[in-house]
C-alpha cells in the first residue's frame, strides 16, 4: 500500500517510522505478530543512516552496566541474531575479539569489563598473556588481553535485506521518500501527516512506533500531545572510519580499552576480509557526515598503541557514522530508552530514543520488547492516558 500516493485521510493499523535496522526488525516483528504494518522511510533506501555506517560488530554484552537495557538486549539480541543469520543465510562470522591493555594501568579496566560481563550473563571471557596475544594476533602488542569468543561480525546490509524481505513477504508495506511532518495524539489513535512524492497523506493510525534513530526526538516533537519534558535532547557524536589497504594482519576483532563516548578506535573486519579502524568520537552540533581527514594523525597514534607496525600510508578514508546519543560529552552514558504507552501517555505510541551501539546486535531483541509492550496494552482503549 503506497500511502504516500493517497490524497484523502486514511486509517492505518500500525506505522513504524524509520527503516534502519531497528525499524526493520520492529516492523517485521509486528507484522509477524498479526498487525498490518506500514514502514515509512524518508530516504530512498533502507538503512542509510547509522545502520550502514557502523562497525558491523556482533557485540557480546561486555561493557554495559548490569541490568541496563543495553546489557539485557545486547545479550539476548546476540543470541537471536546468530540464530537468525543461520536460519536466513545472512553472512556472519563468530571470529572473536581481543580487548587489549597496552599499559599496566589499563588492566584494572579489563577486570572491570570481566565483572560486568559475568553480571550480564557472559561467562566465556578468558585472559590472555602477552605471549598468547602474539600467538593469536602476531601484529598486536599488549600487556594482557581479554578474549571474547562470542563476538563477531555480520553483513549489515544483507541482514537488513533479509528483514525487509521477511516483512514484505508477510504482507507489510515499505514506503520510501515518506516523511512525517506533523502529527497529534488523538482519541481515535495517532494522527500523522506524511509528505512523499510531492503529495501529503493524512492518516489516523492505531499504533505508531517511532524508530527514527538520530531523528527520533525530532519526530516525537512533531506529535502534538507528547509531553515535551519526556523527549530527550538529541546529541550527535560523529565517528570516522579508515580502511587499511592491502592484506589484513588481523584474524579477529581487536579493541583497546574504551574511551568516553565510545569503545575506542578498534580493528573490525568485514565479510570480505577487509580491515577498518574506527570510530573515533567528535561531538558536533547537527548531523553532518563530512569526513575530516585531519584526524588521521590521531588515528595513527591510537592504532599504534596496539599495532605498532602500522604504515600510515596504508590508511585511507572510508566513511563516517553518527551515534544516536541522548547524553552529552560530560554526562554518564545514557541507556536505551524504549518508551512504551505508560511513558508516552498514549496506549498506541512507542518512542525509541538513544538506540546507539549495541543497537545492531540488539535489534531483534528490541523488536521483541516492542511487541511485548504493545501486547501488554492491547486491551487498553484508544484514549490518551492522563498523567
Amino acid at each position: 500500500m503506497a500511502v504516500a500516493h493517497v490524497a484523502e485521510r486514511v486509517a492505518l493499523d500500525t506505522v513504524v517510522i524509520g527503516a534502519g535496522v531497528v525499524g526493520l526488525a520492529v516492523a517485521r516483528a509486528l507484522q509477524l505478530a498479526g498487525r498490518e504494518v506500514v514502514l515509512l522511510e524518508s530516504q530512498p533506501r533502507f538503512g542509510m543512516g547509522a545502520s550502514s555506517r557502523n562497525s558491523e560488530v556482533i557485540h557480546a554484552g561486555i561493557y554495559y552496566p548490569p541490568g541496563s537495557l543495553k546489557a539485557l538486549l545486547c545479550v539476548r539480541g546476540k543470541q537471536l541474531l546468530y540464530q537468525y543469520c543461520r536460519a536466513r543465510g545472512v553472512p556472519n562470522r563468530q571470529l572473536g575479539k581481543l580487548i587489549v591493555a597496552t599499559e599496566a594501568c589499563e588492566e584494572a579496566l579489563l577486570a572491570q569489563y570481566e565483572r560486568s560481563a559475568v553480571a550480564n550473563g557472559v561467562h566465556d571471557l578468558t585472559w590472555r598473556s602477552p605471549d598468547e596475544v602474539r600467538r593469536l594476533e602476531p601484529a598486536v602488542r599488549g600487556t594482557v588481553a581479554l578474549h571474547s569468543p562470542s563476538s563477531g561480525i555480520v553483513d549489515s546490509h544483507q541482514f537488513m535485506q533479509a528483514l525487509a524481505d521477511d516483512f514484505t513477504a508477510a504482507g507489510g508495506h515499505l514506503v520510501f521518500g515518506a516523511t512525517v511532518v506533523e502529527g497529534a495524539l488523538e482519541d481515535q489513535g495517532v494522527f500523522l501527516a506524511i509528505d512523499g512524492d510531492g503529495a501529503r497523506t493524512e492518516a489516523v493510525v492505531r499504533t505508531v512506533v517511532n524508530a527514527a534513530g538520530i531523528h527520533a526526538p525530532d519526530v516525537a516533537r512533531r506529535l502534538a500531545g507528547v509531553d515535551p519534558d519526556t523527549i530527550p535532547t538529541p546529541r550527535y557524536a560523529i565517528g570516522h572510519y579508515y580502511a587499511l589497504t592491502g592484506p589484513s594482519p588481523f584474524n579477529r576483532l581487536v579493541y583497546p580499552t574504551a574511551v568516553k563516548g565510545g569503545l575506542g578506535v578498534h580493528v573490525t573486519l568485514d565479510m570480505g576480509g577487509g580491515t577498518r579502524f574506527g570510530p573515533d568520537v567528535r561531538w558536533i552540533d547537527a548531523p553532518d557526515y563530512t569526513f575530516d581527514d585531519s584526524r588521521k594523525p590521531a588515528f595513527v597514534e591510537a592504532i599504534r598503541r596496539y599495532y605498532p607496525d602500522l604504515d600510515p600510508e596504508r590508511l585511507v578514508p572510508a566513511y563516517t557514522g553518527i551515534r544516536a546519543k541522548i547524553s552529552g560529552p560530560d554526562d554518564p552514558a545514557a541507556d536505551f530508552r524504549i518508551d512504551g504507552p505508560r511513558d508516552t501517555g498514549h496506549p498506541r505510541l512507542v518512542n525509541l530514543f538513544g538506540i546507539e551501539s549495541p543497537g545492531l546486535t540488539a535489534s531483534l531483541a528490541i523488536a521483541e520488547q516492542v511487541v511485548i509492550l504493545l501486547q501488554q496494552d492491547q486491551a487498553a482503549p484508544l484514549l490518551r492516558r492522563a498523567g
